[in-house]
């Protein structure tokens, strides 16, 4: 009894644990939080100086003596200590602003997603992560399940549902019935590399280094997975070049998508070799339903072409797929047997 009541004043929280941002979802508010997963720290004294938002300002602006580092690496954890403050600093933030949870001061049930890939040293990694941030009860949900059930896909059904969630970090696709991953691919190949791509193509060919935000507002303007009208888009950029000296030159569409192709591929590749091991019944689903694509790394101008045309299958995206895990988590969070139900073990 007294756990149930605590459940009602905790405001139980789900989070979408990515590389490039974290989002909360709080139980009856929605997506309470959107901040990015970096951390900036003094090297001398080991302190955490920003988290989020004010520590992203602080890339390739601090002194010798700052770093600002991304605690999760391809979906998932590489530095505990920086991640568990990470985690705590959000926790806290969102639990502490609401009246119920300042009175009471429970600790919530928390539901991650994670990469369906994860291992079992992964998976212990984040929940002592959550625990020690502060969660009484931590529950997993693979990122292609929660995307699913965030995109409104009938994963409890008898059919097979195809989703594939590209974030920062990793690119997850799955094949989803029966509340349970059929066929699943997790490759750590996504919106990262594609920056990393751009910043060695612009290096390679126009002899100017470039930082991450740049490459970033560059992919956004200028990325494409087929030939399009966006070839002819130009837009200029300033770095530095191979003396040290600020520079700017002028960059075209073309060569954006050019810079991108490697890891485009290696993605489409990875939807088709799960398609390939796809059993017949549930593929005949897939020709009907089509795939449904999700997560900000899907944004890449006309991947969806790409993807239609590599496959001939129907390809849409889903309501706002920056926020599909989130989402996802967050109906799961209404459901106590759904969250058992397709949590990873």
């Amino acid at each position: 009894m007294l756990d149930k009541v605590l459940g009602y004043f905790s405001n139980d929280i789900g989070i979408d644990l990515g590389t490039a941002n974290t989002l909360i979802f709080v139980k009856g508010k929605g997506i309470v939080l959107t901040e990015p997963s970096i951390v900036a720290i003094d090297k001398t004294t080991n302190k955490v100086l920003a988290i989020g938002k004010e520590a992203k300002e602080m890339i390739g602006k601090t002194p010798e003596h700052i770093q600002v580092i991304r605690p999760l690496k391809d979906g998932v954890i590489a530095d505990f200590d920086t991640t568990q403050a990470m985690l705590k600093y959000f926790i806290q933030k969102v639990h502490t602003s609401f009246p119920l949870a300042r009175l009471t001061n429970p600790r919530p049930r928390v539901v991650v997603g994670v990469p369906s890939g994860i291992t079992t040293v992964e998976k212990r990694a984040v929940i002592d992560a959550a625990k020690q941030a502060g969660a009484r009860e931590v529950y997993l949900i693979a990122e292609p399940m929660a995307a699913a059930i965030g995109a409104g896909l009938p994963i409890d059904q008898p059919g097979g549902n195809m989703i594939v969630d590209i974030g920062g970090g990793t690119s997850e696709i799955a094949v989803i019935s029966l509340s349970g991953l059929v066929i699943s691919s997790s490759i750590r190949v996504a919106g990262d590399e594609m920056n990393e791509a751009i910043i060695n193509y612009l290096k390679r060919n126009y002899h100017i280094l470039i930082g991450e935000q740049t490459a970033e507002n560059v992919k956004i303007n200028l990325g494409s997975a087929t030939a399009s009208d966006r070839d002819e888009k130009k837009m200029e950029i300033r770095g530095r070049d191979m003396t040290g000296m600020p520079r700017s030159v002028v960059i075209y569409g073309k060569d954006i998508r050019e810079a991108l192709e490697d890891v485009v591929t290696q993605i489409v590749n990875a939807v088709k070799s799960t398609l390939e091991k796809t059993p017949p019944e549930l593929a005949a689903d897939i020709v009907e339903r089509g795939i449904v694509l999700a997560g900000g790394g899907s944004l890449i101008y006309s991947l969806d072409k790409r993807l239609m045309e590599e496959t001939n299958l129907p390809v849409v995206y889903c309501e706002d797929p920056l926020t599909a895990v989130a989402r996802g988590i967050g109906k799961a969070l209404q459901n106590i047997d759904l969250i058992r139900r397709v949590s990873i073990k």
